[in-house]
């Protein structure tokens, strides 16, 4: 009986007291979601009144089908699975094996090494410096840019190196080696195929940041083909900001403050519909490698 336990009086009071508080937690997490779910399947304007707060009010489904008018909706949905999936890729082939090497004992130099790793994470050359790299290297306005921008996180290198260190005998590849395997033959036999949970570990940390992702297309790309689907996002809510902005001043027109105003309530019903489209696809496969992620995360976290 721990210290929680004997303060409650006995192990059914803290099991009880543990569920409420989940229950609680449990509410917190989804009311936000139900309530964006219902706002985007409500009329506008009871949105704006407030008198959406579970359900749905004014049922419609307008919303969604303005989106599936709305081309660019889907050009930035296309943009964004390739920058996630790529770039995923890409995070995945420079941090595991890097994350790897780093972990075995053999390697000389590794504590410098990865010294100069968290050097970056603290240090670093500034947004101007970073942009001036890029076009210099003719990658401003590419999608590649963006796929290899933070081609590697430090903070997962650690999550994996620990991994890596604390689940990975030495001993097994050292047979290995005896056995005439190199150390590439081994990483890809031997150590990827006993580490697929802090595979999927990465897999959804970097996945779910290119996702989110919108601050570096807005800095390194011009052309909007190749936007990604946060970016279109962020104009529709800019959109709907300005849209309120300017008919709340009243320095327009009748006819303009109409035409504001419908602009703003049409803003205000995609908005919420995009976040569900935006969304969706995370929900869903977040609970299909759940049971990865938390074996992952909790041997990569055992040691710093």
């Amino acid at each position: 009986m721990n210290i929680w336990e004997k303060r409650l009086g006995g192990s059914s009071l803290f099991q009880a007291t543990v569920n409420v508080l989940l229950f609680l937690f449990l509410i917190i997490e989804l009311y936000p979601i139900t309530y964006v779910i219902s706002c985007s399947f409500s009329d506008p304007d009871a949105v704006a009144a407030g008198k959406v707060i579970l359900f749905p009010e004014g049922f419609t489904l307008d919303g969604y089908k303005k989106i599936l008018e709305y081309g660019e909706i889907w050009i930035g949905y296309g943009n964004t699975i390739f920058y996630t999936v790529v770039g995923t890729l890409v995070n995945l082939a420079v941090t595991l094996p890097c994350a790897y090497a780093l972990s075995r004992k053999e390697l000389i130099g590794r504590k410098y090494i990865m010294t100069f790793f968290l050097i970056t994470m603290y240090v670093g050359g500034g947004l101007i410096p970073s942009y001036l790299n890029m076009k210099s290297f003719g990658l401003v306005n590419t999608r590649i840019g963006l796929v290899i921008l933070g081609a590697l996180s430090v903070y997962n290198l650690i999550v994996a190196r620990t991994f890596f260190a604390n689940t990975i005998p030495y001993e097994i590849t050292e047979a290995a080696k005896i056995d005439g395997c190199d150390d590439f033959s081994i990483f890809r036999k031997i150590v990827m195929p006993l580490s697929k949970a802090i595979t999927v570990v990465m897999i959804l940390y970097y996945g779910i940041g290119h996702w989110n992702s919108y601050f570096n297309a807005m800095i390194y790309l011009e052309d909007r083909n190749k936007f990604p689907l946060q970016m279109f996002l962020r104009e529709i809510l800019l959109q709907a900001k300005l849209a309120n902005e300017t008919e709340n001043a009243g320095l327009v027109s009748v006819e303009e403050m109409e035409r504001l105003s419908e602009m703003a309530k049409s803003a205000e019903l995609i908005k919420y519909c995009v976040i569900i489209v935006a969304t969706l696809p995370m929900m869903i496969v977040y609970p299909k490698l759940q049971k990865y992620f938390e074996k992952g995360v909790m041997i990569g976290s055992v040691k710093g």
